[in-house]
């Protein structure tokens, strides 16, 4: 498929079909056009930087859902093409249903990913096309029908060519509505985080969730999807023995450890799930030992941008498409637009992976990864908390921090919570029935990420501000402080960006403090602290009794507000020290809104 430069190359690479084998495990059943181009559509070959394509398109526990959806990424096969995006349907079906049944079909369920190997990242759009198909494909109940796939691919590519990477559907399928009425204000302490450049793992099954919830975080980051992700997925993939006996690569010379899988000692007949998808604790182990010993002296990763300090490097050519219009970046490599836009995060090293295989666990620890943003539904990534610096627990909505001065740089400010606190009010109060004809505006998707946008403007636009270190102080003194030191900030203030000069600096939330900020921190640290849950529980039961007959009033009220004196007085007396167990629980349901 790579036979001419990059632009010429269609907008889908490959459709590939992966399915599950009671004794090879997950692997290529057919690829069109074939992955490896001297081999026919059926040989199951793959290129060595794609080796995880199999467990990444059929996931890691799949055997527990009828149907998934799966977002990945993999690395580029030549110094011309971008990052791959893949798109993946996977569904089970009874072999007794079958129609033609092949020997190897030895379980009760055959268990078959659809995917897509794109070049653009139109995730939802590809998804509503592929679901479809896949739909098709698996009610044919014969899998050696493979004229659907290639006109899949034909269809695909000619209802894709020339399409423009903006508008709605970039963003199909991912709802920031969903995500504020989920994770609340935490949404933007994982926007600061992201933009800090740190490593921050994502959690939850089935895949399609969390897939949906990482992609929705990026989406607030203008550009970030559209243009942002094309050099996220540069990693090496590592050789392991999870392969068929004689089909291994050359082991790296440069290998930190050997191996990270133990290789499979029998067949499981109970569980689709073989030995190959388990790995041994305690070589994950000896791996962390082996990459902390590496990162600490390459902490500064050699390859980040660093320019020197002073004059901007050069005045970025404007593109004559107007407003709209992205250019290739003089620093960063990515198509920016006119205020510098998106943030080249994800680039020299930091990953974004929607989801990682079990097989690729070695990146948290890889020297040559500065850090990630990825999406793991296995139970192994969590328990590995020393290889992340956050833990996104998307069922609980809790963001799990180790590292105190971390916690510290991420805590909000009043002009945050400000903002935080608008965008909730606006989610919360414009219903599901003001968008369903379209119209609505306030408190929807993209105006929700236009508020983001504002935001980063902003940001960026008061670090240029000869008061800046008054207007920074909004977002967060030591926040501001540790981003102006990360890739994306020094890439960015590298170059001049006119369009700067339309943006007012200052936090859109600035302004003098008031009886309903003070309001506002407290609901914010009551819902942050074991102790202000307690407070919480503690007025509900005292609202609870107050509301009983007359008889048990005088003991039930006097009980419950003895219990709420008491978490009052222990809380208040240590209110200035921040919990130092995991931060950030989980909001309580249906929290009273502060009235700004």
């Amino acid at each position: 498929t790579e036979d001419g430069p990059d632009v010429k190359l269609p907008p889908v690479l490959h459709i590939v079909v992966v399915g599950f084998h009671h004794k090879k495990g997950c692997q290529v059943e057919f690829s069109y056009p074939p992955l490896l181009p001297d081999e026919s559509h059926d040989s199951g070959g793959l290129p060595e930087q794609w080796r995880y394509l199999p467990f990444l398109a059929l996931p890691d526990g799949a055997h527990n859902y009828q149907e998934d959806t799966v977002y990945f990424h993999l690395p580029p096969l030549s110094a011309e093409m971008k990052c791959v995006y893949g798109v993946s349907c996977y569904r089970q079906i009874e072999a007794k249903a079958l129609k033609v049944r092949l020997a190897d079909v030895t379980r009760e369920t055959v268990q078959k990913s659809v995917c897509v190997l794109s070049r653009v990242p139109l995730y939802g759009l590809l998804q509503a096309k592929l679901q479809l198909i896949t739909h098709a494909y698996f009610e044919e109940k014969d899998f050696s029908q493979i004229d659907i796939l290639k006109e899949l691919y034909e269809h695909m590519n000619g209802s894709l060519r020339g399409s423009t990477l903006e508008g709605s559907q970039v963003y199909l399928g991912l709802s920031p509505r969903d995500l504020i009425l989920h994770f609340r204000h935490k949404v933007l302490i994982l926007f600061k985080l992201i933009l800090l450049e740190k490593k921050v793992l994502f959690y939850v099954s089935p895949v399609n969730r969390l897939v949906g919830a990482l992609m929705t975080v990026l989406s607030l980051f203008p550009g970030m999807i559209e243009h942002g992700l094309a050099d996220s997925s540069h990693y090496r993939p590592k050789s392991s023995l999870s392969e068929e006996p004689g089909g291994g690569g050359a082991e790296p010379a440069a290998a930190v450890t050997t191996h990270l899988l133990k290789p499979p000692s029998r067949p499981s007949p109970d569980s689709s799930e073989s030995d190959w998808e388990t790995l041994d604790p305690s070589v994950l182990e000896e791996a962390a030992a082996a990459a902390a010993a590496g990162g600490e002296k390459g902490a500064e990763h050699p390859e980040t941008f660093d320019p020197e300090p002073g004059i901007p490097i050069t005045s970025q050519p404007q593109a004559v498409g107007g407003q709209g219009g992205v250019v290739q970046g003089l620093v960063s490599g990515l198509e920016e637009d006119r205020y510098g836009l998106p943030l080249p995060v994800f680039t020299k090293g930091y990953l974004c992976l929607p989801y990682m295989a079990l097989q690729q666990h070695h990146l948290l620890s890889d020297v040559t990864v500065r850090g990630f943003v990825a999406g793991a539904t296995n139970i192994l990534f969590r328990q590995q908390r020393h290889l992340s610096d956050a833990i996104v627990d998307v069922e609980e909505a809790r963001i799990q921090i180790q590292d105190p001065e971390l916690r510290r740089l991420l805590a909000l400010t009043t002009a945050d919570l400000r903002f935080a606190d608008y965008l909730l009010k606006h989610v919360t109060e414009n219903r599901e029935d003001v968008f369903l004809d379209g119209t609505g505006w306030e408190g929807g998707d993209e105006w929700i990420r236009a508020q983001f946008t504002l935001y980063l403007h902003t940001l960026l636009s008061s670090t240029l501000h000869q008061d800046s270190e008054r207007l920074l102080a909004d977002y967060g003194a030591p926040f501001t402080a540790a981003w102006k030191i990360t890739h994306n900030y020094r890439v960015w203030q590298s170059n001049r960006h006119q369009a700067m000069t339309e943006i007012t600096p200052g936090h859109p939330f600035q302004g003098q403090y008031s009886v309903a900020d003070v309001k506002l921190r407290l609901s914010h640290s009551v819902q942050n602290s074991e102790r202000g849950k307690k407070i919480g529980n503690a007025m509900m039961s005292t609202s609870r009794n107050v509301v009983q007959t007359g008889k048990a009033v005088g003991q039930s009220v006097g009980g419950a507000l003895t219990s709420a004196k008491s978490a009052m007085s222990s809380w208040f007396s240590t209110l200035a020290t921040p919990p130092v167990a995991v931060v950030m629980p989980s909001p309580e349901e249906g929290h009273h809104q502060e009235e700004q």
